[in-house]
């Protein structure tokens, strides 16, 4: 289970025990799909020393399916993967696949991206289908409304069926010993709503707990609010789990506020355009498509031990994004991994140092030397006691 082992202000440092070995936090998720996380290696990723990663219940369900992953040993054995999982649970297909669902009290009606076959995903069958794959952090499934839409009785629906949903995944789940099931707290941008989910939720003393909903495309103002909101208020012993985040300065923000695991498919995504995430003297994007990376025998970070950069020059990616783009786009999923996952464990070694606002005062720094801080962070971090200068 979940031990808090430090506090720096809001921000937690801790160690969360499951069955394929522990996860330290804060952490960063990758995403694989369908267990595996795109044109990255079970061995690539272990060499990046990582606790866990993500894949998704609805499209490992529809292939190759519960029955044949069961059977084929689990999820960990299908995919060479010894450390942990989390499957989520197929809610976010609501939002991704809207074109081809309808939601209803019953469940999910999807049309099947694979074959065109109607499928019906009740929180029953999330729950099967997970207990089947055997990951070791479960997702209950919930009702998923993007924060942009306008429709207020809409948020009302989805967080009382969020909960009715919630308590369906409880009674279905089979494996509670050896898998973790996490509740979604839900309600939009609205503070009721969430206060109302986050209340029912703690009642039900969970595992653990996840802020869903966010990172949909909301202003920043607002998403940071909401995730104070519910730091703020989950119950302090146990894990918290913020959906969808992965850009660097929403990671920090987030650790600051309270918040010990997150996703994103950001870091492998933004790898397939040809681009590298980066500290160092020129902190953000770089991109090796540009003109000026064509002679620079430089690595993308001198710092980073991945294989990316013990191999490959600037200038060697540069060439071959002209002529075979996926294996840059496989190196710098490597690069891209490793960079969020050095992040997370640099800010994991703050918070137990006592140093965590100082740390945050230089990365920030760094980022924007001009001192032009965006105003949802600087407006963030001072609410947690860190003012940027």
């Amino acid at each position: 289970m979940f031990a808090l082992q430090a506090n720096d202000g809001d921000a937690r440092a801790g160690v969360l025990h499951l069955g394929h070995g522990p996860v330290r936090t804060p952490v960063f998720m990758p995403v694989g799909t369908q267990a595996t996380v795109k044109s990255v290696t079970s061995d690539q990723l272990a060499d990046l020393d990582l606790d866990i990663i993500l894949a998704n219940t609805f499209h490992l369900g529809l292939r190759p399916g519960g029955e044949t992953l069961s059977a084929l040993g689990g999820v960990h054995t299908f995919a060479n993967w010894p450390r942990n999982v989390l499957t989520d649970s197929g809610g976010f297909q609501m939002v991704s696949l809207l074109q081809l669902a309808t939601i209803s009290e019953e469940g999910v009606h999807f049309q099947s991206p694979v074959d065109g076959a109607q499928v019906l995903l009740t929180p029953e069958l999330s729950i099967r289908l997970q207990n089947q794959i055997g990951a070791d952090i479960i997702m209950a499934l919930d009702d998923v409304v993007p924060t942009t839409a306008s429709d207020p009785e809409r948020f009302k629906e989805a967080t009382a069926r969020t909960i009715r949903w919630l308590d369906r995944c409880i009674a279905a789940h089979t494996r509670p010993r050896e898998q973790l099931l996490f509740g979604i707290v839900q309600g939009g941008l609205d503070t009721e709503l969430r206060c109302h989910c986050l209340n029912e939720l703690a009642t039900r003393d969970l595992p653990g707990y996840a802020i869903g909903g966010l990172a949909g495309g909301e202003e920043k103002d607002k998403f940071w609010r909401v995730v104070r909101q519910c730091t703020q208020l989950l119950p302090r012993e146990k894990p918290r789990y913020c959906m969808g985040v992965g850009y660097p300065e929403d990671l920090l923000v987030c650790v600051a506020l309270g918040v010990d695991m997150f996703d994103c498919v950001y870091p492998a995504r933004t790898a397939r355009f040809g681009s590298a995430l980066v500290d160092g003297p020129a902190p953000g994007i770089l991109k090796v498509r540009s003109a000026g990376m064509f002679a620079d025998s430089r690595p993308i970070e001198p710092q980073c031990p991945c294989e990316c950069c013990r191999h490959y020059s600037r200038a060697y990616l540069h060439v071959l994004m002209n002529r075979d783009p996926a294996v840059v786009g496989h190196v710098l999923t490597v690069h891209n991994i490793s960079y969020l996952t050095r992040l997370m464990r640099s800010a994991r070694e703050a918070i137990f140092t006592g140093s965590f606002a100082n740390y945050l005062q230089r990365w920030f720094a760094r980022r924007y030397p001009s001192g032009a801080y965006p105003n949802w962070v600087r407006d963030a971090l001072a609410t947690c006691g860190v003012g940027l200068i």
